[in-house]
């Protein structure tokens, strides 16, 4: 499958983000250099990996695109001096915005090669949302956390879907490919950004009592 320019730097700005969420947790949790390498290679590769893997895509896109390993290499070496000011007062808000770009990002580029695929608008954005999501619970699986997507209650799984769907729509209108993306990972993003702000909650799911 050839990608668009603009599909590549999508899939390249969400691999930077997801692996500079990951980079961040794993220092804020004091790993070794191999610890950090390894949360930071799982939360940028895990929801595309899974994504080519249900689509049946070979080779997977950063075995196709190797030079997206080297990225994650080169920014976990160089991690000590390009984070080590950020951590000091910001280090959660800035995972929080670098997870929300990822979100966004990934959302748009899983949806995009769903459709590519010739898979119906269902899929693509279930393909969307799974490749925004997974490499974060793999992150927080890794850290020794509960996976924030299920459990702070902001919606997150929402707002990738949101974002696919609005992409979606605006293709099935006749928007450009181009706007259409930039517009699905706002909505993503954006949406993200805003329940973390404003403290959006999502109601839990409670037993009846006896």
């Amino acid at each position: 499958m050839k990608l668009t320019a603009l599909l590549i730097a999508i899939e390249v700005g969400g691999t930077v983000a997801f692996a500079m969420s990951g980079l961040i947790e794993a220092m804020r949790k004091r790993m070794d250099v191999v610890g950090v390498f390894s949360v930071a290679f799982v939360s940028a590769f895990g929801g595309g990996t899974v994504r080519d893997l249900l689509l049946d895509r070979r080779p997977l896109f950063w075995v196709e695109h190797e030079a997206y390993l080297w990225m994650v290499f080169a920014m976990v070496i160089s991690a000590p001096w390009w984070l080590k000011l950020a951590l000091r007062d910001t280090g959660t808000r800035l995972m929080e915005w670098a997870d929300a770009f990822g979100l966004g990002l990934f959302a748009i580029s899983g949806t995009s090669i769903a459709v590519a695929a010739g898979m119906s608008p269902g899929v693509s954005a279930l393909m969307g949302a799974t490749t925004a999501i997974v490499g974060g619970v793999a992150r927080d699986v890794l850290c020794n956390e509960v996976p924030k997507v299920y459990q702070d209650h902001r919606p997150y799984a929402l707002c990738a879907v949101a974002g696919s769907l609005a992409f979606l729509g605006l293709i099935a209108l006749g928007l450009g490919s181009e706007l259409a993306s930039l517009v699905g990972i706002a909505v993503a993003t954006g949406s993200r950004l805003l329940a973390i702000a404003f403290d959006w909650q999502l109601p839990g799911w409670r037993l009846p009592q006896k």
